[in-house]
């Protein structure tokens, strides 16, 4: 998986955790992927998009990821801007990424595929509801994940105190953990 190394800057404080994840995907074989919140970049100058690696650019590694494996990135976000800002970014794999404007909890409500690997970070961590928010799309997505699947929650002790305690108690194991993320299975 050659393709991890573009995402290894000094900048990017999620990498370690991304490598793990998707590593670990792949041992998996896992090819479903789906993400609440797109890797929305920064804008430079009004109208400039760039790379943001403060926050990881998960869009982009999740969509280079299953062009690797011929899989599927179904990306949700609220925001019309956001999606547009990320189909920029990953415009090379648009074959394997579907793009969802809609509130995550209704997209995920609504999701009728097994999901192999689900990322968590629709609503940025300075927002007081971003726990319940959170707690409420695990619990929403559950229905979808299976023995193998694996969950990767975003802005860890920000908004994942809820949720994390919620799938421990739900038998999900903590698998890798970072200041930023936190990777669980149920399949250890």
């Amino acid at each position: 998986m050659h393709f991890l190394e573009f995402y290894n800057n000094p900048k990017n404080i999620r990498f370690s955790s991304f490598k793990f994840a998707l590593n670990e995907a792949n041992n998996r074989g896992l090819k479903t992927f789906v993400e609440t919140g797109v890797a929305r970049g920064k804008t430079r100058f009004f109208f400039i998009n760039k790379v943001n690696w403060l926050d990881g650019m998960s869009t982009m590694i999740f969509s280079d990821y299953v062009k690797f494996v011929r899989g599927q990135l179904y990306s949700c976000d609220i925001q019309k801007k956001n999606i547009e800002n990320a189909k920029k970014f990953t415009k090379k794999n648009e074959s394997f990424i579907e793009f969802i404007q809609d509130d995550s909890l209704n997209f995920l409500k609504n999701f009728n595929k097994k999901i192999d690997f689900l990322y968590l970070d629709s609503l940025d961590g300075q927002f007081k509801q971003a726990s319940v928010h959170q707690l409420n799309e695990i619990k929403t997505a559950e229905k979808n994940l299976h023995e193998n699947s694996l969950v990767l929650l975003d802005d860890k002790g920000q908004k994942t105190s809820l949720s994390l305690n919620y799938m421990i108690k739900n038998k999900f194991k903590i698998i890798n953990e970072t200041k930023q993320q936190v990777l669980l299975s149920r399949k250890s």
